[in-house]
């Protein structure tokens, strides 16, 4: 089992009434670091499928649940200097 996509037509139900815990990976086509995570992402999934629902939430196709929870920035990496210290 893989992560699946989320909406806001289907957020409801699918985040706020969820039963468990719930993560949600906001995510775009055109960013490359969300596309490297994603197979992680759909590992943990297919590994815990009783113990966490992982969803995916496109921003680009719903920007209001973006702007709602502040997603102002997708992943982000650390420069070799910030891991230094």
């Amino acid at each position: 089992m893989s992560a699946k996509a989320t909406s806001q037509a289907t957020w409801e139900q699918d985040v706020l009434q969820a039963e468990g815990p719930v993560l949600v990976d906001f995510w775009a086509e055109w960013c490359g670091p969300c596309r490297m995570v994603a197979p992680v992402l759909d590992q943990i999934q297919a590994d815990n499928p009783d113990k966490i629902t992982i969803l995916k939430l496109n921003v680009d196709e719903n920007p209001q649940l973006a702007m709602k929870y502040q997603i102002c920035l997708l992943y982000t990496s650390p420069s070799p200097r910030d891991l230094s210290t």
